[in-house]
């Protein structure tokens, strides 16, 4: 029975995630461009926010520049 109610649970979710996809088509693709889709709304914000972190923190996480909290790099 379990078994059973996590297969259906599966496939609900498969279901779900399969609709939940779209083709983008290029004239739309414009929408997508605007500032205010962007996950970031400020980069100069952000760049100043994750270089005050990084000096805090004593390290780069996860964009690709190497080095530690010494200025070393």
């Amino acid at each position: 029975m379990l078994k059973r109610t996590n297969l259906l649970i599966a496939a609900v979710a498969l279901i779900v995630a399969i609709l939940g996809c779209a083709e983008v088509k290029p004239w739309q693709k414009g929408n997508l461009a605007k500032s205010h889709m962007a996950f970031d709304t400020d980069p100069a914000e952000s760049r100043f926010t994750q270089h005050v972190y990084t000096s805090k923190e004593g390290s780069h996480g996860g964009y690709g520049i190497g080095g530690g909290g010494c200025g070393c790099n």
